[in-house]
């Protein structure tokens, strides 16, 4: 019995190529979008609540108003679970994010890459999708932000799950010296900082050994290495008590360092960061063995950083033209090194100050303006 052989006019077997072709673009389509859609989830970022949001906004807590987890972009699904179970949180994340971004531009401001920020929810652009030196002190620099608020709103009463820290008393503190008041909970602030900030990175899933693999690991190790250095720095504060300022008693309690103190270490930990590399398990080793390996408080790298000297968008480098230069510094802030060799271009422009201030009885300083005309000098 002879099996029946069918044969495709030549119609049918056009549309079937054309629906064949179809198919195929529409599913190269598809991954297109989809490969977009990961690098546009995976730009976005916490770090935009400390801009401009609706979480700075006292009218998202007002009772049957738009929820507040819903308005504000940039939170992985972990963060907005934190979001809705703990809202009143969330205004001293945006808080901490907002210390941890004026830091950065503050340590930076005499560099080529000055931790400028866009107008988007990635904060910081592009050039965060590189693990550089410099991504690693700004993912150090924004944990501590939060470690910094959160510790802070609970010893001010501002949250509901946490007050005053319950750190023991130091074992130096002299014996006729109260340990109370109400110091920093620096320990819910650790606590929930890491709760909070690791969720992005935690459920990000990507083949071990892969480099997505390690800048989560990377990303993971800078977060503790910021919020290690809150909790380090932090100390004994103690107040004077007695007739006419005697100080025959003092109370003490634990105290956040000033955040400056916290952006200087950090700034001095990038000078000094590791350079990292995957090994055949899957895990961050250095790529200089000779050196001695990195502990928990020292910042890390994967990748070279890229040149900031001219714009790149690929890179997201701005490049320093227009940028403001020291002609008579040799540092980094000076004309030769900011500039990158292009030169500089000399205007001058008034500026005006207070001068020749008096205080009068009783109370207040009188001041007068003064103006001068000094020399500014801009990269071409």
């Amino acid at each position: 019995m002879k099996k029946s052989v069918g044969i495709l006019s030549p119609g049918v077997a056009l549309g079937t190529a054309a629906r064949a072709m179809s198919s195929k673009f529409f599913l190269m389509a598809l991954a297109i979008f989809i490969s977009f859609a990961q690098v546009v989830i995976e730009g976005n970022s916490w770090w935009s609540l400390g801009m401009n949001n609706p979480v700075q906004m006292s009218e998202v807590y007002i009772i049957g108003a738009q929820p507040l987890c819903s308005q504000l972009a940039g939170l992985s699904q972990g963060q907005k679970k934190l979001c809705h179970l703990y809202q009143d949180h969330m205004q001293y994340i945006g808080e901490g994010a907002k210390t941890g971004i004026k830091e950065c531009q503050y340590q930076f401001r005499h560099r080529r890459w000055n931790c400028s920020t866009v107008d988007n929810t990635s904060v910081f652009g592009r050039v965060m999708q590189i693990g550089s030196r410099e991504t690693a002190f700004t993912y150090a620099v924004s944990a501590a932000g939060v470690v910094n608020a959160m510790s802070r709103a609970c010893r001010e009463g501002e949250l509901s799950t946490c007050g005053c820290s319950r750190a023991a008393r130091p074992k130096d503190l002299p014996r006729d010296w109260l340990w109370g008041g109400c110091g920093d909970n620096i320990d819910y602030g650790y606590r929930f900082a890491k709760e909070f900030v690791d969720a992005r990175e935690r459920e990000r899933i990507h083949a071990k050994g892969s480099y997505e693999s390690a800048r989560i690991l990377m990303n993971l190790h800078n977060n503790e290495a910021g919020r290690r250095t809150v909790y380090n720095l932090a100390d004994v504060a103690c107040k004077c008590h007695g007739v006419s300022g005697s100080c025959s008693l003092k109370t003490c309690w634990l105290q956040l360092a000033d955040f400056r103190k916290v952006g200087d270490a950090l700034k001095e930990k990038y000078d000094s960061a590791a350079a990292m590399r995957l090994n055949s398990r899957g895990k961050l080793v250095q790529v200089n063995s000779r050196f001695n390996s990195p502990t928990t408080q020292d910042l890390v790298y994967i990748d070279p950083s890229p040149d900031y000297c001219v714009r790149n968008e690929s890179t997201g480098s701005l490049g320093t033209q227009g940028r403001l230069c020291n002609k008579t510094s040799e540092g980094m802030d000076g004309c030769e090194l900011m500039c990158c060799g292009r030169g500089y271009d000399q205007f001058k422009t008034v500026q005006t100050e207070r001068c020749h201030c008096k205080f009068h009885w009783c109370c207040y300083v009188k001041c007068k303006k003064c103006t001068e005309i000094v020399d500014q000098f801009v990269c071409k």
